[in-house]
C-alpha cells in the first residue's frame, strides 16, 4: 500500500478522462466500435495519466489483458478513465476503463478494461527513474 503523501498526491492529479463520440468512421462492419480504435484511445488515455504522474518522456512497452465486456454501438458516447495503479523504478502501469452510454438515455456501464505499461526514458532512449532520486 502506498503511503507517501507526495506519491498519493501525484496519483490523484494524474487521472485522465477523455470523452468521445462513436462516429461511423470509428466502427466496424457490425456498427460497433472497432477494437483497434478502442485500443488506440486507451493507450492515449493511459499515456496522459502516466505523463501527468511523472512529467517524463514515456514509451508504451505493453498492454495487458484487455477485456471487451460487451460491444459499444455506433452512436454511443464513451468515457475513458486512466489511473496509475503501479509505480516501479523506471516503469508505470496504468489501468484504463471505457464506459459506454447511450446519447439519448441516462444509462452508463463499463464496456472495456485493460492495463498499459510505460517506461520513462531519457533523451537517448535509455530507461530513467520515474520519480526524482532523493
Amino acid at each position: 500500500m502506498i503511503s507517501d503523501p507526495q506519491i498519493l498526491e501525484r496519483l490523484d492529479k494524474s487521472q485522465s478522462r477523455i470523452t468521445k463520440a462513436v462516429f461511423p468512421f470509428t466502427t466496424n462492419h457490425h456498427d460497433t466500435l472497432f477494437g483497434g480504435q478502442a485500443l488506440a484511445w486507451m493507450d492515449e488515455a493511459a499515456f496522459i495519466a502516466a505523463t501527468r504522474f511523472c512529467r517524463k518522456r514515456l514509451v508504451t512497452v505493453s498492454s495487458d489483458k484487455i477485456d471487451f465486456k460487451h460491444p459499444i454501438p455506433g452512436g454511443s458516447l464513451v468515457e475513458l478513465i486512466g489511473q496509475v495503479i503501479h509505480v516501479g523504478n523506471t516503469s508505470i502501469k496504468v489501468e484504463v476503463n471505457i464506459y459506454v452510454e447511450d446519447m439519448y438515455h441516462d444509462h452508463r456501464e463499463k464496456a472495456i478494461t485493460g492495463t498499459f505499461s510505460f517506461v520513462a526514458v531519457d533523451e537517448s532512449g535509455k530507461p530513467t527513474p520515474v520519480l526524482p532520486v532523493e
